[in-house]
């Protein structure tokens, strides 16, 4: 009974190792890294868009993406406008933020991520 036990027992994790493996890339592949973004920050709150450079981006499609950015540079406003000027500048390292999508930027690199909901 228990060679009955083990076999089975063996059996079952077996089975269960491909799918653990199988899940793993999957997972991972929903996830973006940027080694550098910047976001400005309004009286209102953080802008919803995010521009990144150094960026690894999953190739399938996704609704939304995790981004794990490693130095987030946030431009706080004085106020509503970017007429009004920059008050300050704040570094923010290991950040993680869920955006809906990106588009690419400037051609130099630059990814935009838009639908970002402030953290």
């Amino acid at each position: 009974m228990k060679h009955v036990l083990g076999a089975a027992a063996a059996i079952a994790i077996g089975a269960l190792a491909p799918l653990a493996t199988a899940a793993s890339p999957a997972a991972a592949s929903a996830g973006a890294h940027c080694a550098r973004a910047e976001q400005d920050v309004w009286d209102s709150g953080p802008s919803r868009t995010v521009a990144a450079r150094g960026c690894t981006i999953p190739s399938q499609e996704h609704r939304w993406y995790t981004v794990e950015i490693d130095t987030l540079v946030e431009r706080h406003y004085k106020g509503e406008s970017v007429e009004a000027g920059v008050d300050r500048s704040t570094t923010v390292h290991g950040r993680t933020i869920r955006c809906l999508g990106h588009t690419s930027g400037d051609g130099a690199g630059t990814v935009d991520w838009f639908g970002c909901p402030p953290v």
